[in-house]
């Protein structure tokens, strides 16, 4: 049975800040979302605000708010927010205490620890809720480097890469692990970040929160268990960030990580400036497939955009434009479906046609 749970996205729901809130309502996963809480939304259903389709969830005012829709059998608090520093504001303090004081579990996707919060930990044993720390990594002990067992793999690994974070890649790469699932396949999916994780992931872990030489090695070993467990046609890297972002390593270890042999990259051609950083601005798509080609020595078979700020005719227009500019398959996995992607996957990977379909 799938848990209840009320999403916190004060003054961020449908924005890149607000893509773990976004994400659960277009795939709740092991969840069923009754709430999500932002005053400057309130009255507005989520869907309809996400995506113009109905989703029965309401966006309200408060807690207070949310609680009376979502009924008393409610058993989490998520916090839905993704910003850059990942840390707490005062205000959202005092939400979270709230929720325990409401017999909330609370699930951080943040990289501030709420079990090591003193005032926290304390405060939900005395709520008698737990805290979940989406973020927080095995025990170092347990770390492992990359071992190079992955060369020796010959499941196909596709990666969904992006030039910038916040930007869909998860988004995608879910849609494609979707597609290939109602075709029959056995696709892996890999979680690479707090969304995928809480939507309730079978493999992967929060990369940001490992050094760069240990994310290898960890994304190495997530990838090689899915194949020994899963025996999968197919398996699914969400991407992080861009290779070229300025500020972020994540993409550099997920290719040395994964090795895989193709990728599909995730571009929003609106958007001007890189998310969270305005003096940087977004690399041409050219440019990253380039880099991602030379640096992973892999592939880039396909291109998929966000269509973020776009009228249905300029995107049809901007995927016409794209497709004879760089002679690769392009889409919007949410506006204009997965086919292209997945014919472009089918293709370069002769053993996904051999493979046994239902």
């Amino acid at each position: 049975m799938k848990k209840r749970a009320i999403v916190y996205c004060e003054n961020q729901f449908g924005t890149t800040d607000g893509k773990t809130a976004n994400g659960l309502i277009r795939e709740p996963g092991n969840y069923t979302i009754t709430a999500v809480i932002d005053s400057s939304k309130h009255g507005q259903d989520a869907g309809m605000l996400l995506d113009n389709k109905w989703s029965g969830i309401p966006v309200c005012k408060d807690l207070e708010d949310a609680l009376i829709h979502s009924g008393p059998k409610t058993d989490d608090f998520i916090f839905g927010i993704a910003p850059a520093n990942a840390f707490l504001k005062p205000e959202e303090r005092k939400v979270i205490l709230q929720a325990m004081e409401a017999g909330l579990n609370i699930i951080n996707p943040l990289q501030e620890f709420l079990t090591e919060d003193e005032e926290m930990a304390a405060h939900a044993q005395a709520c008698g809720v737990t805290i979940r720390d989406i973020r927080k990594p095995r025990p170092k002990k347990e770390w492992t480097l990359f071992t190079g067992e992955i060369l020796k793999m010959n499941t196909p690994v596709v990666a969904v890469l992006g030039t910038d974070g916040a930007c869909g890649k998860r988004t995608t790469a879910k849609c494609i692990e979707k597609a290939f699932m109602e075709k029959g396949y056995r696709p892996a999916f890999i979680a690479t970040g707090q969304t995928g994780l809480i939507q309730g992931a079978k493999y992967g872990f929060a990369m940001d929160a490992f050094p760069l030489q240990y994310l290898i090695g960890e994304l190495e070993r997530e990838i090689l268990r899915a194949n020994k467990q899963e025996h999968p046609d197919i398996i699914i890297v969400e991407g992080q960030g861009a290779l070229s972002h300025p500020a972020y390593a994540s993409s550099t270890g997920i290719l040395k990580g994964a090795r895989p042999q193709a990728v599909i990259l995730q571009h929003a051609p609106k958007r001007k400036y890189l998310s969270d950083f305005p003096f940087a601005e977004v690399p041409k798509v050219e440019d990253e497939i380039s880099l991602i080609e030379h640096f992973g020595k892999t592939k880039v078979i396909g291109i998929t955009l966000n269509h973020d700020g776009m009228a249905d005719s300029e995107l049809e227009d901007t995927i016409r434009r794209y497709e004879e500019t760089y002679h690769l398959p392009v889409t919007d996995v949410l506006k204009t479906g997965t086919d292209k992607i997945i014919n472009a996957l089918l293709d370069f990977f002769p053993s996904l046609k051999k493979a046994v379909v239902s």
